[in-house]
């Protein structure tokens, strides 16, 4: 039993019936197989991968695998225990029309709050902030998306998904100031002050 329940609010409602009435077994399908792109354990595997490659391949950028991997780690770990302090219920549990529409069961029932793969996508979305603009757009749609497909499967309400990018994003820019953080020995010469 959690410290804390919450309820969903009036939007997260509307939003979840609405799509309980309007979705298709196709729509739910394809949401299904979109979520795994923001699963903890594919992302885990891939930062992992992303870290391993760049050490080997570009030491130089480093600091940047790491930040990555660290990212990973905490955004993969903090929902987790968030979801041990509130209880939420799922809204995939409270439907019956979105069943018969498509709509599966989604991990369990009292686990709505935070919604882990926004908390991953939302530190995507702000470590996208690192890349060229063209990249960072594309980062952050993907990001935007994957997130949505949560609410699609009723897997979590609107609210879960908005909570989880926003802390995943804090988690990125908290961590960043010490993954990324330059020593004094990285320091361009330009930089330091002469007498």
């Amino acid at each position: 039993m959690a410290l804390v329940t919450v309820k969903p609010t009036r939007i997260d409602t509307a939003i979840a019936n609405e799509i309980a009435r309007n979705t298709n077994s196709g729509l739910e399908h394809a949401a299904r197989a979109m979520t795994w792109g923001a699963d903890e354990h594919v992302l885990l595997v891939l930062a992992a991968a992303g870290w391993l490659y760049t050490c080997i391949r570009h030491p130089q950028r480093r600091p940047v695998a790491d930040h990555v991997l660290v990212v990973s780690l905490v955004t993969a770990i903090v929902p987790h225990v968030l979801k041990s302090v509130f209880d939420q219920t799922r809204p995939d549990r409270l439907t019956v029309s979105g069943h018969r529409h498509g709509i599966p069961y989604s991990g369990r029932p009292n686990d709505a709050l935070p919604s882990g793969h926004a908390v991953h996508m939302g530190a995507l979305a702000s470590a996208a902030g690192l890349l060229p603009p063209a990249s960072r757009r594309l980062a952050r749609s993907l990001a935007v998306a994957l997130s949505l497909t949560r609410v699609a499967l009723l897997a979590h309400w609107i609210s879960d998904v908005v909570a989880g990018f926003t802390l995943g994003i804090v988690v990125e820019r908290l961590f960043r100031r010490f993954t990324l953080a330059k020593s004094p020995r990285q320091r361009p010469e330009a930089s330091r002050v002469r007498p």
